[in-house]
């Protein structure tokens, strides 16, 4: 496990100082991963969201309250993810939000956080179903679940042909990761494409995805109008260096968030100019950041040892959820103490309760960065939407102006019909709290 901080990971990371804990501090921890195949995302997410506690702490805390956190080294080993879990949970007076950015971590600590009374958020991924609030009263796929994602990625590329009916008879290859991550969405894709009448032609890579030569050489026989790259780590510059290769056009992968950031696309090189994937953060530079570089770095308390990857996808998708706990703990005090501590349980409330509209978005420096969150019992993701961004060869820039939703309906349906399936195995009685 890596050592207790509450300021940052480590003193080789850029120079780190320890913070006694106080009666008043707001204990959450974070199972994170900075070594491994994985740890480009671990280390950029986890370090916005550590970027965002400090500069709240350094502005005063939450009404007074200072967020206090641990990480723990998972290495997004699942094992690993639940021996974290429960090493942090009791730790200073007990942990208050967990947030492991793994689904497979995801999933091994699920039925764990409900008994334990501490709210587990899944941002952008994990199981699409917890947006049921009466059978998931813990767990909270905030913003963005996979199934409207998937959805969302469907919607896009028939717009992109003219309309869903210009689907029919398009083939599109769904290339994923194997592992529940990438096989997550693939009810919504089922689904659709009998809906639509696309063909979806599914293949597998092992992870972490070093070797796609098979793969591609079946994208290249059966010649698709879509390739969706459901990838990542390593996976993600492999596809694309490997579509160039095969001579697929950057222009007709359409990649998952997890495949959308410059740590996929600057190892890539020039292969990955043109290339697309889905993003819930609009890429730009905002107050939010500034004020990070100002207040933060420059007073030597940045978690990033790499000053350039501030701003970057996995940082400012680390800040956003930074911003979503902060907000949900500022929320339950709002009901339940100003200036307070809370519990678990009351944080779990503010999850519930979340309202982050334009106008707090505004007043947080963060204007358009994400889309509006409004949550309830119904909707612990809050959203659905999404955009498209595109890898110019030096950055990434929003090609869909608007936030795009897709078949709501539909994932709703595919929603109530999962969460109820677990709820009568697990003998769960949905209900709100």
């Amino acid at each position: 496990m890596k050592g207790f901080k509450t300021i940052m990971l480590c003193a080789a990371l850029s120079g780190a100082f320890t913070q006694v804990a106080q009666a008043a501090d707001q204990f959450v921890a974070l199972p994170s991963y900075r070594v491994g195949a994985y740890a480009a995302g671990g280390s950029g997410f986890y370090g916005g969201a550590i970027d965002y506690f400090n500069l709240v702490n350094a502005n005063g805390g939450v009404n007074g309250v200072k967020i206090l956190w641990e990480e723990c080294e998972t290495e997004y080993n699942p094992s690993r993810g639940v021996e974290c879990y429960e090493r942090l949970k009791t730790k200073n007076g007990g942990a208050t939000l967990v947030e492991p950015l793994s689904t497979g971590i995801a999933y091994g600590i699920l039925d764990r956080v409900a008994v334990d009374k501490i709210p587990m958020t899944t941002l952008g991924y994990g199981r699409s179903d917890a947006a049921n609030g009466k059978v998931f009263p813990y767990i909270f796929p905030l913003i963005t679940s996979y199934y409207n994602q998937a959805a969302g990625m469907i919607k896009y590329l028939g717009d992109k042909e003219g309309g869903y009916a210009k689907l029919k008879g398009k083939k599109i290859a769904y290339l994923y990761h194997d592992s529940p991550f990438g096989k997550e969405a693939m009810p919504v894709l089922d689904a659709l494409a009998a809906q639509h009448g696309f063909e979806l032609l599914k293949i597998a890579v092992a992870p972490p995805g070093n070797e796609q030569q098979s793969q591609w050489l079946q994208i290249r026989q059966a010649k698709p109008d879509h390739v969706i790259l459901w990838g990542w780590g390593v996976m993600n510059s492999v596809a694309i260096k490997t579509a160039q290769r095969n001579g697929f056009p950057r222009e007709k992968m359409l990649g998952v968030w997890w495949a959308g950031s410059e740590e996929d696309t600057i190892p890539s090189g020039d292969a990955a100019k043109g290339y697309t994937a889905m993003t819930f953060n609009t890429p730009g530079n905002y107050p939010l950041i500034d004020d990070i570089r100002k207040k933060v770095y420059a007073a030597g308390k940045g978690n990033l040892a790499d000053q350039a990857r501030i701003g970057s996808v996995y940082h400012m998708r680390g800040m956003t959820m930074g911003i979503l706990w902060v907000e949900a703990i500022r929320t339950a005090q709002e009901k339940f103490g100003k200036g307070k501590v809370m519990t678990g349980e009351q944080i779990r409330w503010g999850l519930e309760n979340l309202n982050i509209d334009a106008a707090r978005q505004k007043a947080l420096g963060a204007f358009g960065m994400f889309p509006t969150v409004k949550t309830s019992c119904d909707d612990h993701e809050g959203s659905g939407a999404v955009k498209v961004q595109q890898w110019d060869g030096a950055k990434w820039k929003a090609i869909t102006p608007n936030w795009i939703v897709g078949d709501k309906a539909l994932t709703r349906k595919l929603i109530n019909d999962s969460s109820m399936a677990y709820a009568a195995e697990k003998k769960i009685t949905p209900a709100c709290m």
